[in-house]
């Protein structure tokens, strides 16, 4: 009996000690940009767009599982694998390039979301709190000191705020349950919606969290062969799984908190700064201050899984270590120019929200069909390879992708 708990305990320290990958992961899920397409979505069309949501979370795991099992597998990132394909260092360079529009984008509606809370927190010019956020990741790098198991153990604080403040937003509109249930199982798609389709299934399954899970699992390797492999792909499928739903279900909470306390009550706010006010009178002020702290919450974490991202992709890609404040910094000087001009120009905050997002989902092909690709050859991933009904699922959900992108260039287009 005494031998059975030694055991027990040894494989829980063990887990715990693999514990972590989903977790940064799984803030792609609920960055900034889930916050401005959720609230569109649920503020505009009701509960209509909430099969989006389920459906963008079902993908986003069952990809994201099949990215870091490449990591666990053959102990080198998806960037390592596509810098040896490409071989030549000039098309290295352009994938790379290619690579770093959605770390802009993301980074874009991760500094969008920091500046906004501050703005609404501390009731400051978004200007100034723009100016103010272009150094938000650099206070958690300051208080964890940079090491990956603090700056976990940050992020899963930063989750568990988030998390919360939903579910007590959730308990404060009473949303309708039937009405959740119905729109759950009733995809509607149309010329009006498409561009929060899109969005949504951007601001999910995106580009930078699919390059950077394989780099986040092949880190936790340590010696033991092929059966240590075995029990840290089991791990890996405990950590996805778990992490994955939890952030699936507040991004669903977005959706739904937008729809039942704006559309239900005759409001489809048009700017975050309007869902604000618009949530005293009809809650108080309780709700609003929960509402902007998440947001505050979601972009500093969703900031950090982003520097992970750019390390991954520059050391994979370029085989480079660079400082990962100088990198932030690069891209804070390439966002917060435009930004802060869009802001003078009173161009809506939330708008460039959501298009940040589309513009992820057209760039989710980038580093999707590496993975496809690799986790599907038997030479480099050995026993590990994909089976042939999870290939299927993962060009079905792939195909899927193109298809609502394509749908949405082509309405757009039309429309022009």
């Amino acid at each position: 009996m005494g031998a059975l708990k030694v055991e027990r305990r040894s494989v829980q320290r063990s887990f715990l000690k693999f514990f972590g990958p989903g977790m940064i992961v799984s803030v792609a899920y609920m960055d900034p940009g889930n916050f401005g397409t959720d609230i569109s979505a649920g503020a505009l069309h009701n509960y209509d767009l909430l099969w989006v949501v389920w459906m963008a979370n079902l993908m986003a795991m069952f990809l994201q599982y099949l990215s870091g099992k490449i990591g666990i597998a053959t102990g080198r990132s998806m960037p390592e694998l596509m810098r040896e394909k490409l071989g030549g260092r000039a098309r290295v360079i352009s994938y790379w390039l290619a690579s770093e529009l959605f770390a802009i984008a993301t980074d874009l509606a991760e500094f969008l979301g920091v500046a906004l809370a501050i703005h609404l927190l501390f009731d400051i010019p978004l200007f100034w709190a723009a100016t103010i956020a272009s150094f938000d990741v650099v206070a958690i790098f300051l208080l964890t000191g940079g090491k990956l198991r603090w700056i976990e153990r940050a992020i899963t604080s930063l989750v568990s705020v988030i998390g919360l403040g939903y579910v007590f937003e959730i308990l404060l509109v009473r949303p309708d349950i039937v009405t959740i249930v119905y729109h759950s199982v009733s995809p509607r798609l149309s010329q009006e919606t498409a561009p929060l389709v899109v969005g949504i299934i951007g601001a999910t399954v995106m580009p930078h969290a699919l390059a950077l899970h394989s780099w986040l699992t092949k880190n936790k390797i340590e010696e033991g062969g092929i059966e240590k492999r075995r029990i840290l792909l089991k791990y890996h499928l405990i950590d996805n799984v778990v992490n994955l739903s939890l952030a699936g279900l507040v991004n669903a909470a977005i959706l739904i908190m937008a729809a039942a306390a704006f559309y239900a009550t005759g409001n489809p706010v048009a700017t975050i700064e309007e869902a604000y006010r618009t949530l005293m009178p009809l809650f108080g002020y309780l709700a609003s201050f929960v509402f902007a702290i998440t947001l505050l919450a979601s972009g500093l974490a969703s900031s950090t899984t982003g520097i992970f991202a750019g390390q991954a992709l520059m050391e994979g890609l370029l085989g480079a270590k660079v400082n990962p404040w100088l990198r932030r910094i690069v891209l804070r000087v390439i966002n917060v120019v435009p930004t802060l001009l869009a802001i003078t120009w009173g161009l809506n905050p939330l708008a460039i929200l959501v298009y940040s997002q589309v513009m992820l989902s057209i760039l989710i092909p980038l580093p999707l069909i590496p993975i496809l690709y690799f986790s599907s050859k038997k030479d480099l991933m050995g026993e590990f390879v994909n089976r042939r009904l999870t290939n299927t699922i993962a060009v079905s959900f792939t195909m899927m992708i193109l298809f609502l992108n394509a749908y949405l260039l082509i309405e757009e287009f039309h429309f022009a």
